[in-house]
């Protein structure tokens, strides 16, 4: 008995119950999914590492006999989680989104859930129909047994004026090239900031990003920095000078991975059918 033989018998699934039309006809739906990143390599498939994409793809393929492609709405980096990401993908039937979601969820590993199916257009594009992305990054300034992985530790008290103040800066440009890996595929480095803010919740700090588009690093390299500017290392008006310069060296270290999340990603409506 092969793998997904296996997971059918296991499941107690007949391959065709979450099937309602079969048609030569391709139909193309959008996934929701949430997943914590501490033990994949980021979203995107890579040769010798696990990645979110990867897991993904070998599940569809268990629950839809068939191998199945997915693109997503963004590429989140190594370590990096997701409370909502999209994908989509094409199937050439209509799918029980009910049943399709339970039988998924139950092969799917414990730090990776899917919580919607939508069917939409032909030509919708998870990627390239988002509109606005937004992330949250979390610092901590209490040590949490049960953030270890979710956040960033944090030992100095932060100056949230001023981080704000930087911050705010964020929205009245639109080439952030200095915030970008220096390795990248990119034809440009514009972006549109529709908001960036910092807010205390208890123990936490929590800062908030939605553009239109992110760079590779890019929100963890203002993270970085940004907490410069709370410890006094540097001045709004330095930030400001480090937006202009378009020069990475000159921003700060990239804060870690573990404090940020994907958390949002909105579509126009009129691709959903």
């Amino acid at each position: 008995m092969n793998r997904k033989e296996w997971a059918f018998w296991h499941l107690n699934l007949p391959w065709n119950s979450i099937f309602a039309i079969v048609s030569k006809t391709s139909y193309r739906y959008f996934l929701e999914l949430a997943y914590k990143g501490t033990h994949y390599h980021g979203w995107q498939s890579q040769k010798n590492a696990q990645s979110i994409q990867e897991t993904l793809e070998e599940a569809l393929a268990i629950i839809l006999r068939r191998n199945v492609s997915v693109m997503g709405s963004g590429r989140t980096d190594t370590g990096v989680h997701a409370s909502q990401q999209f994908v989509h993908f094409d199937v050439e039937v209509l799918l029980d989104g009910s049943v399709f979601l339970k039988k998924l969820n139950a092969v799917l590993p414990k730090d990776i859930a899917a919580y919607q199916l939508r069917l939409v257009k032909a030509d919708a594009h998870a990627r390239f129909d988002a509109k606005w992305r937004s992330y949250i990054y979390k610092i901590t300034y209490r040590k949490n047994p049960f953030e270890q992985e979710l956040s960033w530790h944090y030992f100095r008290e932060l100056n949230l004026e001023k981080m704000n103040e930087a911050a705010a800066l964020l929205t009245a440009h639109d080439d952030f090239e200095c915030f970008s890996k220096v390795r990248t595929d990119v034809n440009h480095f514009g972006c549109k900031i529709k908001a960036a803010y910092w807010e205390q919740k208890g123990h936490e700090l929590h800062f908030h990003i939605t553009a239109n588009r992110f760079l590779r690093g890019m929100v963890r390299a203002i993270v970085g920095t940004l907490v410069d500017v709370g410890e006094g290392k540097l001045s709004p008006r330095q930030f400001q000078e480090i937006l202009e310069s378009r020069d990475r060296s000159q921003a700060g270290s990239s804060a870690p991975a573990s404090g940020l999340f994907l958390c949002e990603v909105i579509y126009p409506e009129e691709i959903f059918i």
